[in-house]
């Protein structure tokens, strides 16, 4: 378990999180985390929950439109 403090980030309230943190989550300066409640609370994840649910439905899309989706990026 990793402890961190909740600090004053201008207006606004923030952590920092711990190097060892950083390289699991493969993240670094610029990327986006998501803060996903839970049963117990919170889980902060690099991955969007529902981001293969997206994938599948745009997958389905261009499988459809794949002809119209050709034309477009001539």
């Amino acid at each position: 378990m990793l402890k961190v403090k909740v600090t004053a980030i201008g207006s606004a309230m923030g952590i920092v999180l711990p190097t060892e943190a950083l390289d699991k989550l493969k993240v670094g300066n610029g990327d986006t985390l998501y803060l996903i409640e839970d049963a117990v609370g919170f889980t902060l994840t690099p991955s969007q929950q529902d981001f293969e649910a997206q994938m599948e439905a745009a997958d389905k899309v261009l499988k459809k439109y794949r002809n119209a989706f050709h034309e477009l990026a001539k």
